[in-house]
């Protein structure tokens, strides 16, 4: 009997999974019946950036191109250049000398050139031929039947040659003598008055000057000159009496490290030279020495990273503005790319205690 009961207790637990497994399989059955009558899904498409990017460039290519167009067409300035906007201040009522303040206006280095190179100036210093030879020596002439060239005091003709005038002998000093050095030097007052260093003209029995314009060299005087200072001011006199052009300082003191600067002179013989540099440092003490083996020391330089070379000493170091903040005095041999400058200041004390002078009182800088 028990195990006709357990038969009977499994016959109908089989039953009623088959059941609910039928009962599922419906369920599933109609599921998909269900999802194929649905609509396929559509892809959905991908949107581009391509277009918006390309827009982007475009616009950018536009506006810079108007930008770059009124910059150069000045639209925004009405026209008119930085030049314009010099002005003076700082006056030296005492002795009648204005100078020029720290500007805001920023040329070009293209610009600054052609404003300033018609006042640098090349300075050629000329003096009389060493003795090379005994024949060279007067006092060796009468042993050997030799005449002074143009006449001399045992001249066939008198004591002071043929004509026996000084301006015969003179004419003839000339003649005989030759170039020894060249440099630059900078107009700083339209009368003729021109600011160089005193080593380019030291020893000279004639100064040259050549000017921009002018087909033949003036002949200059040394107004007065500070070999400590290295700073000597020389005059011409330009035919005519025409004004010449000149340059404004503006304040070295107002000079930080890492201004624009740039040179014009004349190294190695080429005329109206421009290079380009920053200022490395201020109050530089530096020592020279010179041919004869003493020491000078110099104070209170500018160091500069423009190239200076033989031939640009004199010549001015200038601002964004185009005007004098130094004046080109040396160069380290030992280094490149190390050249010092005269501050414009000192300059402008120099000339003013020449200038406070009765006789040159009329200088204007």
């Amino acid at each position: 009997m028990n195990n006709d009961k357990k038969f009977n207790n499994t016959s109908e637990t089989n039953e009623q999974a088959v059941q609910q497994q039928t009962a599922i399989e419906d369920k599933f059955e109609t599921y998909y019946r269900e999802l194929e009558k649905l609509p396929p899904l559509k892809e959905k498409k991908r949107k581009s950036f391509m277009p918006a990017f390309s827009a982007f460039l475009a616009g950018a290519l536009i506006v810079g191109g108007l930008s770059f167009a009124a910059d150069r067409l000045n639209l925004f300035t009405g026209g008119a250049t930085n030049v314009d906007q010099y002005r003076l201040s700082n006056s030296y009522s005492s002795a009648g000398l204005t100078t020029v303040s720290h500007s805001s206006a920023q040329l070009s280095p293209s610009e600054v050139y052609a404003a300033a190179s018609s006042a640098v100036v090349k300075i050629e210093t000329y003096t009389e031929p060493e003795t090379s030879s005994m024949f060279d020596d007067p006092r060796l002439w009468q042993f050997f039947g030799m005449m002074p060239q143009g006449g001399g005091e045992q001249g066939q003709n008198g004591p002071n040659g043929q004509n026996g005038t000084d301006q015969s002998n003179e004419a003839s000093n000339d003649e005989n003598l030759e170039l020894s050095g060249s440099g630059t030097g900078f107009i700083i007052d339209q009368s003729g008055y021109i600011v160089t260093n005193a080593h380019v003209v030291t020893g000279a029995k004639k100064i040259e000057v050549s000017l921009d314009g002018y087909d033949e060299p003036l002949t200059a005087t040394v107004v007065s000159s500070d070999e400590k200072l290295d700073i000597a001011l020389l005059k011409v006199e330009a035919p005519s009496g025409n004004k010449l052009p000149s340059l404004s300082f503006a304040d070295s003191d107002e000079l930080v490290i890492g201004d624009w600067v740039m040179a014009i002179g004349n190294p190695y013989g080429y005329d109206y030279t421009l290079t380009l540099g920053v200022i490395s440092a201020k109050e530089r003490p530096i020592t020279i020495q010179d041919d004869s083996g003493a020491e000078q020391v110099y104070e209170h330089m500018l160091q500069t990273d423009a190239s200076i070379n033989p031939g640009n000493s004199g010549g001015p170091l200038l601002n964004e503005a185009g005007e004098v903040i130094g004046m080109n005095t040396a160069v380290s041999a030992e280094a490149q790319g190390i050249g010092f400058a005269i501050p414009s200041n000192v300059i402008v004390d120099y000339i003013k205690s020449v200038s406070s002078t009765a006789n040159n009182s009329s200088i204007n800088i």
